[in-house]
C-alpha cells in the first residue's frame, strides 16, 4: 500500500542527490570552524537572508532558542504570539534553560500581533517589571492555519522594535514558502528583523538542520551558547551537504506544494460532513475538521484514513493539519481525498 503522510513536512527525506552529496562532501571539525561544507552552507544561508553571518543548528527549536538567549540576559522579556511554534511546542525552553520571561499576546487570525498590542505590553523602566528585550515573530505563521505574514507588517514592527531599543527575531522555519506564496525574496521578508532562522529539515527536504543568521557580533554570542546547549558539531558537513542542495534546488519547488494543497482543499470542500477553515490553504498547509453530525472521533477518523494509508495530523477535537510536501503527488492528493471521502460513507 502506498502511504501518503501528510502529517508534517518533517516527515519529508532527502533526494537521491542529497545522498549523493552526504555521501561525497568534504568535511572537517566545524568546532574548529574547519568543516568547509559547514562553511558554505553558512555564508549561503547569511547572503540569502541577507545577513552578515549564519550558523549552522541541529534543530529550528535549538535555532530559536540560541536566538534568543543571544537577545536577552536573564529575567529578561520577550513579546511573542500566544500561538507561537516558541510558546506552543519549544518545551518552554526560552524560561527552563534561559530564564527568559515570556509575554504572550492573541495571535491575531492573520498570524500577526496588532500593533497597538505590541506597544502596551513594552515594559515601562521600573525595578518591578522584567525588562522587555525583543520581540518574536513566526513566518509561515504554523497555528494560525500556515499563514503569510508580509513585508510591510514585518517593516512596521522593526520599525517600533528599534525606536523602542528593542531586537525582533523571525521563527522563518519556513519563510520560503512565505516568499514563494508573496512571489518575494526570503531576503526581502528577512529585511526587518535583526537575527531569523529557518528550517532545511522541512519542505526543503533536507534530513536534518536549520540555520540562524544574524550581525557577525550576534553570531559571534550564539556560536558559544551553541556550544553550552550541546549544539557544537565535528564533521557535520554530511548534514551541510544536504542543506546546499535544498536551497540550490528546492526553493522555487515549494509552488507545487502550494497549488497540490489548493487542489487537496478543493476536494475536501466537495466531501459533506468536512469543512474547512476560511482561506485555507495559505501555503502548504490546509486546516480541518469533521461536523458533528458525522459522530466521528479523532480516533474512528484518523484509524479509518490509515488503514487506507493515509496519515493525518491531528490539532484538536475532530480538527486536522494537512501537509503538503515534496513527497505528496498528484496521485497522493487524489488518495487523500479518496480516503476521506470512503471514511465519512462508513458512517
Amino acid at each position: 500500500m502506498n502511504i501518503v503522510d501528510l502529517r508534517s513536512d518533517t516527515v519529508t527525506k532527502p533526494t537521491p542527490e542529497m545522498r549523493q552529496a552526504m555521501a561525497q562532501a568534504e568535511v572537517g571539525d566545524d568546532v574548529y570552524g574547519e568543516d568547509p561544507t559547514i562553511n558554505r552552507l553558512q555564508e549561503m544561508s547569511a547572503e540569502m537572508m541577507g545577513k552578515e553571518a549564519g550558523l549552522f543548528i541541529p534543530s529550528g527549536t535549538m535555532g530559536n532558542l540560541v536566538a534568543v538567549l543571544a537577545h536577552c540576559q536573564r529575567g529578561d522579556e520577550v513579546i511573542l504570539g500566544s500561538k507561537a511554534h516558541t510558546f506552543l511546542f519549544e518545551a518552554g525552553g526560552i524560561s527552563a534553560l534561559g530564564g527568559v520571561h515570556s509575554c504572550q499576546l492573541a495571535s491575531q487570525p492573520d498570524g500577526t500581533l496588532a500593533l497597538e498590542d505590541i506597544r502596551a505590553a513594552i515594559r515601562a523602566d521600573d525595578p518591578h517589571y522584567p525588562i522587555t528585550r525583543l520581540i518574536a515573530l513566526e513566518n509561515t505563521q504554523n497555528r494560525c492555519g500556515g499563514v503569510v505574514i508580509g513585508l510591510e507588517y514585518t517593516q512596521a514592527v522593526g520599525k517600533l522594535a528599534h525606536e523602542r531599543g528593542l531586537s525582533l527575531h523571525l521563527d522563518g522555519a519556513r519563510i520560503f514558502n512565505a516568499a514563494v506564496a508573496l512571489g518575494v525574496s526570503a531576503r526581502e521578508l528577512a529585511e526587518p528583523v535583526d537575527s531569523v532562522t529557518f528550517c532545511l529539515s522541512k519542505g526543503l527536504s533536507a534530513p536534518v538542520g536549520s540555520v540562524l543568521c544574524g550581525s557577525g557580533e550576534f553570531i559571534q554570542r550564539a556560536h558559544r551558547i551553541r556550544k553550552q546547549l550541546g549544539g557544537g558539531m565535528r564533521q557535520a558537513g554530511v548534514l551541510a551537504a544536504a542543506g546546499i542542495i535544498a536551497l540550490e534546488k528546492m526553493v522555487d519547488r515549494l509552488a507545487e506544494d502550494h497549488t497540490r494543497a489548493k487542489h487537496l482543499a478543493q476536494g475536501l470542500a466537495n466531501i459533506p460532513g468536512i469543512v474547512l477553515d476560511a482561506g485555507t490553504p495559505y501555503t502548504n498547509m490546509v486546516f480541518m475538521e469533521f461536523t458533528e453530525e458525522t459522530g466521528l472521533s479523532t480516533r474512528q477518523v484518523t484509524q479509518r484514513l490509515a488503514e487506507q494509508g493515509v496519515l493525518v495530523g491531528v490539532v484538536g477535537t475532530r480538527r486536522f493539519r494537512l501537509v503538503t510536501h515534496y513527497w505528496i503527488d498528484d496521485q497522493a492528493v487524489e488518495q487523500a481525498i479518496a480516503a476521506f471521502a470512503a471514511s465519512l460513507r462508513a458512517v
